[in-house]
């Protein structure tokens, strides 16, 4: 695999999880929620180097005990840090929000739901070789 071109920076405040919810683009598949925000003028990463790309990760009470929501959001978090630095637009902020299904969901199908949403949502790019 690629070395990733850039960082991945994280969602903190829950304003910046409300803006992305806000811009009602998401991508429901069984494992996960993909929601995406373009960065603009109002919130977008420090103008020093800061990430191209944040991730924030979410998992209510629905999803299961604090257990298994631990597990989906581990889940999540490496679905992401294998995924999103190699084939992700920069620019944007990604909330991956758990469902029911991604604590148990096999690897495979659960790294292809991610794949699909960053395809569907016109945000994938090709690794560089």
């Amino acid at each position: 695999m690629a070395a990733p071109d850039h960082k991945v920076g994280r969602l903190m405040r829950r304003p910046e999880f409300l803006a992305v919810a806000g811009t009602r683009r998401k991508h429901v598949a069984p494992g996960l929620i993909l929601q995406v925000r373009r960065h603009d003028d109002k919130q977008r990463p420090a103008d020093d180097g800061g990430p191209p790309i944040r991730l924030g990760l979410t998992a209510s009470r629905k999803v299961g005990n604090a257990v298994v929501r631990n597990r989906a959001r581990r889940r999540l978090r490496e679905a992401a840090r294998q995924i999103l630095p190699i084939h992700a637009a920069p620019g944007h902020d990604f909330v991956l929000v758990a469902r029911g299904d991604t604590a148990e969901r096999p690897w495979t199908d659960l790294l292809g739901d991610l794949t699909a949403g960053l395809k569907r949502l016109g945000l994938w790019r090709e690794a560089e070789g």
